[in-house]
């Protein structure tokens, strides 16, 4: 059964289809409640005044395609590359968090989808759903399923629901991927993370990586000493490892 921790939520105005919005990111939270806050500064959304299709204020047409789905919830894909990379972020979490990882990829030439979802959403099937929709995109020929935290717990499932065939890889950051849904991947997994994070920390990768011996590459990146989860570990002093690493990650499976 897979570990599912309950993790406290915070609400985002979203805007999907046009309207302003005026909102400052709050920071990712998808650690429990008893875990101190990471002294790191988050990411931020910008504090100015965004008209016009976005998403939660920190991606807008400038950035690339804005759509809609479910119950009017805004999503983005961004870059024009034909290897796709579908992103899920950490509950409690929300896209602003995440550019520094999306503008890296865009520079590498991936083609990455950003997309809101309500908090009480569970990632499986919100990642499924994005990533037939990016696979529809004209020039994507395949894709890469990021995840933090929940959104990383699920990533595996979700390939294995998608169809792995279809899928380059699977990156997860702090997530508690399921033994036996390690023992059925067979596309290539890195995982990263905190060595002391209580959600997704050493214990917990090592054991999804010791489980997926099915999988082509089975990578893992600890963070020695830390405890900074999921999106939090961006703007970290270990940052630029962590974003090199899944860059080059990505590079070597892409096909």
């Amino acid at each position: 059964m897979r570990k599912i921790v309950g993790l406290a939520c915070v609400a985002l105005a979203l805007t999907a289809c046009g309207g302003t919005v005026r909102e400052k990111a709050a920071p990712p939270s998808s650690s429990p409640p008893s875990v101190a806050a990471s002294s790191a500064a988050p990411t931020e959304a910008p504090t100015e005044v965004v008209t016009g299709p976005n998403v939660s204020g920190c991606f807008t047409e400038k950035d690339g395609k804005i759509f809609s789905y479910g119950d009017d919830l805004p999503g983005v894909i961004t870059g024009k590359g034909s290897v796709g990379v579908v992103i899920s972020y950490e509950r409690g979490g929300n896209v602003c968090t995440w550019r520094p990882l999306s503008d890296r990829l865009v520079a590498a030439g991936y083609r990455v989808l950003l997309y809101a979802r309500a908090t009480s959403a569970y990632p499986e099937d919100a990642t499924v759903a994005m990533a037939k929709r990016l696979a529809k995109e004209k020039g994507v020929k395949k894709l890469f399923l990021v995840g933090g935290s929940i959104g990383a717990t699920t990533a595996v499932p979700a390939a294995e629901k998608f169809g792995q065939a279809k899928v380059a890889g699977v990156v997860a950051l702090s997530g508690e991927i399921d033994a036996a849904d390690a023992a059925k991947l067979t596309v290539p997994l890195l995982q990263v993370g905190s060595e002391n994070d209580s959600y997704g920390g050493a214990t917990s990768l090592q054991a999804a990586h010791d489980a997926a011996a099915k999988a082509p590459d089975d990578q893992l990146l600890v963070i020695k000493g830390g405890t900074m989860h999921a999106s939090e570990l961006f703007p970290s002093p270990d940052g630029p490892k962590v974003l090199d690493t899944i860059v080059a990650f990505m590079n070597r499976h892409k096909g």
